[in-house]
């Protein structure tokens, strides 16, 4: 088990972008043990780029990203499904797909039975387990997705706006889901999303990404939230004029 707040992940002067333009400057970042980290920021600000960069799926513009142990184990909740929902798969089948790494099955027999039903117990989903995929809620999927995830056994879990499609009931249940599987496996969670109450309430530190101003800043909720390019970029929109006309 990894020790709460060791450093698992680190960008240093890390610059993020598409076909070697930069959306955002140059910044650093640990990623640590056990802590739940939020990724916010307006419609096209740069989130997914940047979590997409932290996890070797798109290279930097400049800087580096340093896994900081040889044997991290990384897990990916994209916003879209990396398969085709209609493909006649269980939501076990799904779960068990997280147990394959490169082509290869990491566990075998029991121990990989143990480890599918284990992580579907773990986000309430375990009910599901014989269900078609496709024909579950979303909020179903969501949890069977985590559940394939956590499958994985991952060291740190990175998260795209996973409860973009829930309602509140739904999105509040996935938050506490993982709060609880992080604090029991010391599991580092970068969550992106839009809900700011999410960010305030949650969060151990929150990331915030503000492409219009040029900045990038970490911190706690508190120090976040009262920074002036929280208030900038979340001002609400001036309500319109009416016409005279």
């Amino acid at each position: 088990m990894v020790a709460t707040g060791e450093p698992l992940l680190r960008a240093e002067a890390l610059v993020v972008g598409h076909g070697g333009r930069p959306i955002l400057p140059a910044f650093d970042l640990e990623v640590r043990a056990g802590e739940l980290l939020v990724v916010i920021g307006r419609n096209g600000s740069g989130k997914t780029t940047l979590v997409r960069t932290l996890l070797g799926l798109l290279p930097p513009v400049a800087g580096r990203v340093r896994r900081l142990r040889s044997d991290l184990r990384l897990a990916h909740v994209p916003q879209r499904l990396p398969f085709d929902p209609l493909f006649p798969l269980s939501a076990w089948d799904v779960v068990r797909l997280g147990t394959v790494r490169r082509g290869r099955a990491l566990l075998v027999g029991h121990r990989e039975t143990d480890v599918v039903a284990r992580a579907l117990e773990a986000v309430g989903a375990d009910a599901l387990a014989r269900q078609s995929f496709g024909a579950l809620s979303e909020g179903q999927r969501q949890r069977v997705l985590l559940a394939r995830a956590l499958a994985g056994r991952p060291d740190l879990l990175v998260l795209d706006e996973p409860t973009g499609a829930l309602d509140e009931v739904a999105e509040r249940e996935a938050v506490e889901t993982l709060r609880s599987v992080r604090a029991e496996r010391s599991m580092a969670v970068v969550l992106v999303t839009h809900e700011l109450d999410i960010a305030r309430s949650a969060a151990d530190r929150v990331l915030l990404v503000d492409r219009e101003g040029g900045r990038v800043l970490v911190g706690t909720p508190f120090e976040l939230f009262e920074h002036e390019a929280f208030r900038t970029s979340f001002r609400p929109p001036l309500p319109e004029l009416a016409s005279n006309g």
